[in-house]
């Protein structure tokens, strides 16, 4: 008896403390969060005091942190501190009003707030049963996106985690749809083939490599001068595989290439898809968000024919990392290329509703329709639309004092809200291509905008995206200002 009650006494104890642990770390939490939502706060309002890019070299940061893990709690006035003085500098800053790189990789308010709540909660949302609402509220919202970008109804969509993802399982989809959707393959040798234009992005070579064509079985389709795919060129690859006994399986077609914003024609492509039973695949990662504005559904000729489209709403629309907006046009034979039927996965629901583990790679999944859904209802379509509107003016005004200006040289049209150019002094062609990559150096070491480049035919061009929710007029005028002086200087250097 004694000892029972010292078991209980015990016990009690352990509960009293824990629970007193319990509250301190809740009120612990509850005063850091407060802190960390102001310090974003006044991070979003100062990022463009940073320099775009740190200025740290190759294992600057690594040498700064501790080789081996601790072994008791440490304070959190002290992580705190080391993310301040470590990792904050060691940082680029893609928020920042001078981030003209790459493609943008925007964040909002409404966006992090939603990504708060998706932390917090930290739900597994792999099926209905696991999470109804994050699965009945992704159907709404991708539905939202549909008819914002014109998307014919009964596309339905799917939350990937990027473009790439997404590539891959459409390629997946055209390699069981090519061979038969999973029926008995025995004896089955005949390779199958998969097209896109010289200026597609590298996910397509990627995914064909996983997806198990080979890298071989890729045919890379000639551009216009326009750098768009060439329909023509693109139906005769095809015949030839036909004679030489491959079977086509999939053309990616993309809107908005990397390398110079180009727009493949969808009709005449998809008319060539539809004549020979290909897969056609669309990657609009960057532009597809220009399409919720009803003057640039032009892009979109021909969406009829395609059986895939993906774009990311982390690129263009406000929402931070990670969001791809990924749409079928057969949702029951999309899904017979991923969906398993384990026991411990089964639930009484499933032939009522949609289970998005069978809609892609992954069987875990984050909540990621939360932060979209913030975002589309904090901004409206309209609010979304007067963003995008105001990137393309600004892109076309950065355009015209190039056009304006006797050392600049145009390398394509400016489609969208990329402008590619380089500086062309007259000096010999060969000579070119070194003086922009040091102009492009130049321009980058003032830390106030970062520009990254591509070769255009063998001819090395600068890329200035506009995109950022904080950029404006004033920030493009200092772009403009920082790139014609250094390219002044380098002019007056030959």
């Amino acid at each position: 008896m004694a000892n029972l009650f010292n078991i209980i006494t015990q016990k009690l104890a352990f509960f009293l403390v824990a629970s007193k642990e319990l509250a301190m770390e809740k009120e612990t939490f509850r005063l850091l969060g407060h802190q960390l939502v102001d310090w974003v706060a006044d991070y979003l309002e100062k990022v463009g005091q940073w320099p775009v890019v740190p200025r740290v070299s190759p294992g600057d940061i690594k040498n700064q942190l501790a080789r081996r893990p601790p072994e008791t709690a440490e304070a959190w006035a002290d992580i705190l501190a080391d993310f301040n003085q470590i990792i904050l500098p060691g940082m680029t800053h893609w928020q920042h009003p001078g981030w003209f790189a790459y493609f943008p990789a925007n964040n909002s308010p409404a966006s992090i707030l939603g990504e708060i709540l998706t932390a917090g909660m930290g739900a597994q949302c792999m099926s209905w049963q696991t999470s109804p609402a994050a699965t009945e509220l992704e159907e709404v919202v991708m539905d939202w996106l549909r008819q914002m970008l014109g998307l014919p109804q009964g596309m339905a969509g799917v939350i990937q985690d990027t473009a790439s993802t997404a590539t891959l399982c459409a390629l997946l989809a055209a390699r069981e749809k090519a061979t038969g959707f999973l029926s008995n393959r025995q004896g089955f040798y005949q390779p199958l083939t998969v097209y896109a234009s010289d200026q597609a992005h590298s996910s397509v070579e990627k995914g064909v490599k996983i997806a198990g064509y080979g890298r071989e079985k890729l045919r890379s389709i000639p551009t216009d001068e326009n750098y768009a795919l060439i329909p023509e060129a693109l139906e005769e690859s095809v015949r030839e595989d036909i004679r030489a006994g491959a079977i086509p399986a999939c053309v990616v077609a993309t809107l908005g290439t990397t390398s110079s914003g180009a727009i493949d024609p969808l009709r005449p492509i998809g008319e060539i898809c539809s004549r020979y039973g290909l897969w056609l695949h669309v990657d609009a990662a960057y532009a597809g968000t220009a399409a919720i504005l009803p003057e640039l559904r032009w892009m979109l000729d021909g969406v009829e024919y395609v059986d895939s489209f993906v774009f990311n709403p982390h690129k263009w629309l406000l929402t931070n990392f990670d969001c791809s907006a990924f749409f079928i046009r057969d949702e029951e034979n999309y899904v017979q290329t991923f969906e398993m039927h384990p026991e411990y996965l089964k639930t009484a629901q499933d032939r009522l509703v949609k289970n998005f583990r069978d809609w892609g790679i992954q069987l875990g999944r984050r909540f990621r329709a939360l932060k979209l859904w913030f975002v589309i209802r904090s901004y409206g379509v309209q609010g979304l639309q007067a963003m995008v509107r105001e990137h393309l003016r600004l892109a076309q005004l950065f355009r015209s004092w190039l056009e304006e200006h006797p050392l600049f040289e145009l390398m394509a049209p400016t489609t969208l809200s990329l402008v590619c150019f380089r500086l062309n002094d007259g000096r010999p062609e060969d000579q070119l291509n070194l003086i922009n990559r040091r102009l492009n150096e130049n321009i980058n070491a003032s830390g106030r905008i970062f520009l990254t480049h591509t070769e255009l035919r063998g001819q090395y061009a600068l890329r200035l995206v506009v995109g950022s929710r904080t950029t404006q007029e004033s920030h493009v005028r200092q772009a403009w200002e920082i790139i014609r002086g250094e390219a002044e200087k380098l002019a007056g250097q030959k």
